[in-house]
């Protein structure tokens, strides 16, 4: 890696509003928040996508690219979220490429809940039901990579080639994002509210609950419920 490309990781970690801009045979890196800004860095195309993979490259609205946001390294179990640790994890792009994205390093509500048993010692949730849950939250996981850089190598201007290039998706996160979208349908506007709570935003059974206004225990009923439509989706079990 060079010096320059050094350089520029370490501004645009440092300063939000740092961005960068195609400009004759390479690519300009400002600090100020528009074209009047002075030019602090000159970067190639070998500069230019180093920084793709870190800090990592989102398009700005007024044109170019900012550093995507850094994902919370707190490893502390979140209040009210069973198993969850906030870190990042690789996964592979479409290209067999290996990203970082933000994921929940511990275990999962879903994995805490089929871990219990009831005064009969039996599982509170069956096989089938424990894999749909944790199907839908690694599709969502996926999905809420969003638009990024590193997923799609042929969206990336050229030197010289300006800034109007269009940058979509990764294919791979939205797949993902329609899956979601079609087992949440699938399942009902009923069962949709909880599914989104605990298997989505990793809330506890209880915290889920609260937020969506049930009685006590009814939760549990639900989610059942919801989770066996969810099995009957994907043909599990």
């Amino acid at each position: 890696m060079s010096r320059a490309a050094e350089r520029a990781r370490d501004l645009m970690t440092r300063h939000p509003a740092a961005w960068l801009a195609a400009q004759g045979e390479g690519y300009a890196l400002r600090i100020g928040p528009d074209r009047r800004s002075r030019v602090a860095l000159m970067l190639d195309e070998g500069d230019f996508r180093s920084l793709i993979d870190r800090p990592g490259l989102r398009t700005r609205l007024e044109g170019g690219w900012t550093a995507r946001p850094v994902p919370s390294r707190n490893t502390s179990l979140v209040p009210g979220r069973p198993g969850v640790i906030d870190g990042e994890r690789l996964v592979t792009t479409d290209d067999g490429r290996m990203v970082r994205l933000a994921a929940n390093l511990g275990e999962s509500p879903i994995a805490w809940l089929a871990r219990r048993t009831d005064a009969a010692g039996q599982p509170w949730l069956s096989p089938a039901q424990a894999a749909a849950g944790e199907r839908l939250r690694l599709d969502a996981e996926q999905a809420q990579a969003g638009p990024s850089l590193t997923m799609r190598w042929d969206a990336l201007p050229r030197s010289g080639g300006g800034s109007a290039a269009r940058v979509e998706p990764g294919d791979h996160a939205l797949t993902a994002a329609r899956r979601v979208e079609q087992a949440l349908s699938a399942v009902g506007a009923e069962h949709r509210a909880i599914l989104n709570r605990i298997c989505l935003q990793g809330d506890s059974l209880k915290l889920a609950e609260s937020g969506l206004g049930l009685r006590r225990r009814h939760g549990k009923t639900l989610l059942k419920q919801a989770l066996q439509a969810l099995a009957a989706h994907y043909c599990i079990g």
